[in-house]
């Protein structure tokens, strides 16, 4: 067993991201349970009697949520994370700022300085050492620190400050960081594009130096100045406008990625996975899913391959621009959901499918049998039922990581001449 992650949720989003995520470990593990395929141990803390996860088997989980003050507004239908929360947290898992508000025309926190500067305030930082050290102290052996950051607003530069600390003080563990932005649409207020651009680009910037690696998360189709129409994967519904689905669609990504240091078998771990990544000294990956990979009951995988040999089922969610030419460098691929007697040349494969049981949004389309195969018949793909049967998951190291960042600094460095 590689050891235990300690897993920091910093924003609004992340918590959207991590109440699914942890829905799919809690199912997961339920499936696996004697299987021995997944380390269960890597995000879940051993039971003590502290309060159990919604799986009903003794499992507290590893929570550590940085979250603003959100309540909706009477008679809203606006879904917070926690209405979709399958587990429960330890008492000391939420930190919850009470000087900024979720919603609302004042009082959010809306700029990467603001972020920053809130973590220069001995209380605050005191109260978030305190509880890191909580969750530290627990761990048998720690491999690293899995940080999800929102970096759309002001949790970009929390995130900035949270990963320094890290870094000062963990410097030999193993930092992984997930930057996470929801879909973005053309609000026509060119203050808050701004705000959004600067907050990604400050954000991408001071995360990936204080990270082992870095990876943008995101279903939308651009994070410059001018919204992109989201990611559109054939065999998925999901209403991009709602945090509850493309959070869902992210979270069953993370808890594939996240693999190849979370497997009993496997020899390696997070800092393992970095350095692997990190081609002379580049941090920053763009990850790539097929969510489900489209697989047809009793073919190979290959079968399923040759059917899409002009355009490959996999779409970047990085939010970078695909190259048409791949100039890839290193990789990790996972095949979740597929039979370890087909050959294939993966880096991972887990046999287990994903589990999209509820409070997982039913985003599959209705042609998929119920455990998530595509009819024989079928020659254009869609998905449906409770399990995504075969799943395709990479994150690279290729120029497209920096090609994506000099996209999101050019509108910012046209603003700011123009201001």
């Amino acid at each position: 067993m590689a050891g235990e992650a300690v897993t920091l949720q910093l924003g609004h989003y992340a918590g959207c991201v991590g109440a699914h995520w942890w829905g799919l470990q809690a199912r997961g593990c339920g499936q696996l349970r004697g299987a021995g395929n997944r380390d269960r141990g890597a995000g879940w803390r051993a039971a003590a009697g502290e309060g159990t996860a919604g799986n009903g088997r003794g499992k507290p989980s590893w929570f550590f949520l940085l979250s603003p003050d959100a309540a909706p507004a009477p008679g809203s239908s606006t879904q917070l994370w926690s209405d979709y929360l399958s587990v429960q947290l330890h008492p000391r898992s939420i930190y919850v700022l009470q000087q900024y508000n979720h919603d609302g025309d004042s009082g959010r926190l809306e700029a990467f300085g603001q972020g920053e500067k809130l973590l220069q305030d001995v209380g605050c930082i005191e109260e978030l050492e305190d509880r890191l050290h909580f969750y530290v102290e627990e761990c048998d052996y720690l491999q690293g620190f899995q940080v999800l950051c929102d970096l759309h607003d002001g949790f970009s530069g929390v995130g900035a400050k949270v990963t320094e600390l890290l870094h000062d003080e963990y410097s030999r563990k193993g930092i992984l960081t997930w930057g996470l932005t929801p879909v973005t649409h053309n609000v026509g207020d060119p203050q808050k594009n701004f705000y959004r651009v600067l907050n990604t680009a400050l954000g991408i910037a001071h995360l990936s130096a204080h990270s082992s690696l870095f990876c943008p998360l995101s279903l939308s189709g651009s994070l410059g100045i001018k919204p992109q129409p989201p990611t559109a994967f054939p065999y998925l519904n999901y209403d991009a406008s709602l945090n509850y689905h493309s959070s869902a669609v992210l979270a069953a990504a993370l808890d594939t990625l996240t693999v190849p240091y979370r497997l009993c078998s496997s020899r390696g771990s997070m800092m393992h996975l970095a350095e692997m990544l990190n081609f002379s000294g580049r941090k920053v990956v763009a990850a790539w899913a097929a969510v489900p990979f489209p697989a047809v009951r009793g073919h190979s995988l290959p079968d399923a391959l040759c059917a899409h040999q002009q355009d490959v089922p996999w779409k970047l969610l990085s939010s970078c621009g695909e190259q048409k030419v791949s100039r890839c460098f290193a990789q990790s691929v996972v095949l979740r959901g597929i039979c370890k007697e087909n050959p294939t040349s993966a880096s991972h494969v887990l046999e287990q499918p994903c589990v999209t049981l509820p409070p997982y949004p039913r985003i599959f389309s209705s042609l998929l049998s119920r455990q998530g195969f595509l009819p024989d018949n079928l020659s254009s793909y869609s998905a449906a039922g409770n399990v995504a049967p075969y799943n395709y998951f990479a994150i690279e190291s290729n120029p497209v990581g920096q090609k994506g960042l000099t996209k999101v600094q050019d509108p910012f460095l046209s603003l700011q001449g123009r201001k």
